[in-house]
């Protein structure tokens, strides 16, 4: 009898012990990043005409204990759901595309763990939005992916034959078909243009592609939340930039503490987690070294609010 009890107390225990330190990956933790070296401002001219655009298609609400170590549980944040239009005469780029016409079947592709704590609401997705201000989808560049998740492809839905840009270390990715990657799988006839970082250091970030060759747009690579992860930088002619950041953070706290996601959110993406803060530690020295390029984490509602929203533009 004693045998039993002790195994239970023992079992017990265990159980608690394993709560205890799953809940711990909640608690604050200012990441220690290592110094980076950005260099100077790159150069950059960007056409009179350059305008950037949010468009947004809707909003997910969650938790900041959920977006950062250290985040509150009663600190309710909106996550936006937002494509931004940028207009340059060498053609329209889209980056990411928010939430599609379809996203209700959309969420239902997502495990059932994710999908419970999935609370959104929709507006127009871009392609609806484009097409009723006298935009034609079919006359887009690109859409620039940041990466290949769910929430960053359901517009597509809406952009029918537009070319769909990916780094190569993205479209490997999703071959693997791995979690997360199922909406893009599933669309049909979808124009992948799959592009290389043929251009040098940009900003600490050791390769760069700049894609009309004037400085205005620049991709780089940024793993770690997905392999072919990356962040766009935007200059416009009035001298204002921008870096689009994708998922490297959800919330602007994770650059300004710094802090990573918790660990349970880690694992259920399947985050390379060194990779990731090495690209927050890049992201962290920009700002320090240059506090008015903008930063845009993804789903940053807060951030993306300082963009003017379609049709209406920043130049």
């Amino acid at each position: 009898m004693k045998k039993v009890l002790y195994a239970f107390i023992g079992i017990v225990v265990v159980v608690a012990a394993s709560i205890g330190l799953l809940f711990s990956t909640f608690t604050a933790a200012k990441l220690v990043l290592a110094d980076v070296a950005v260099g100077e401002l790159p150069k950059a001219s960007p056409p009179a005409e350059m305008t950037i655009i949010a468009l947004p298609t809707g909003m997910m609400e969650s938790r900041a204990a959920f977006a950062f170590r250290g985040g509150a549980y009663d600190d309710v944040r909106q996550f936006s759901m937002t494509a931004v239009l940028v207009h340059h005469p060498k053609g329209e780029l889209i980056i990411d595309t928010g939430f599609g016409k379809n996203v209700d079947e959309h969420v239902k592709l997502l495990p059932r763990m994710m999908q419970s704590m999935t609370t959104y609401s929709k507006l127009a997705p871009v392609g609806e939005q484009l097409a009723a201000n006298g935009v034609s989808p079919a006359k887009l560049a690109g859409v620039v992916l940041t990466h290949a998740h769910w929430d960053h492809v359901s517009g597509l839905d809406s952009l029918p034959n537009v070319p769909v840009w990916l780094d190569k270390a993205e479209v490997d990715f999703m071959a693997q078909g791995t979690s997360n990657t199922e909406l893009l799988n599933t669309m049909q006839g979808v124009n992948y243009k799959t592009y290389d970082f043929d251009g040098g250091p940009y900003l600490g970030f050791p390769r760069s592609r700049d894609v009309w060759g004037d400085g205005s747009v620049v991709i780089v690579p940024s793993p770690g939340h997905t392999p072919g992860s990356v962040v766009v930088f935007v200059a416009l002619p009035s001298g204002a930039r921008y870096a689009f950041l994708g998922d490297l953070v959800w919330q602007m706290d994770g650059i300004e503490i710094p802090a990573e996601r918790p660990w349970l959110l880690r694992r259920m993406i399947g985050e390379n987690d060194a990779e990731v803060r090495e690209n927050i530690a890049r992201i962290v020295a920009v700002h320090k070294k240059f506090p008015d390029i903008k930063l845009m984490p993804a789903h940053d509602a807060r951030a993306f609010a300082t963009l003017p929203v379609f049709p209406g533009s920043e130049r």
